[in-house]
């Protein structure tokens, strides 16, 4: 398991986990990250992160990314 923020871009991951308080829990149900899920980083540059989730492009900030495990 590693934090979404370590992952290889163009590599297929399923989210094992999701860490964070509630409200940042809540957040990333939101946009679609659920444990169980499929997720591919598309870019990364700077402090940000492009994933594919569920069919659609989502950026998030590194820190954030920190909190979601593949």
């Amino acid at each position: 398991m590693l934090p979404l923020s370590l992952a290889d871009i163009g590599t297929d991951y399923i989210v094992k986990k999701i860490g964070g308080n509630d409200k940042v829990k809540k957040r990333l149900t939101d946009l679609g990250f659920t444990v169980g899920g499929h997720v591919t980083v598309v870019s990364a540059f700077g402090e940000n992160i492009i994933v594919n989730i569920r069919e659609s492009r989502v950026g998030i900030d590194k820190e954030i990314a920190r909190k979601i495990f593949v």
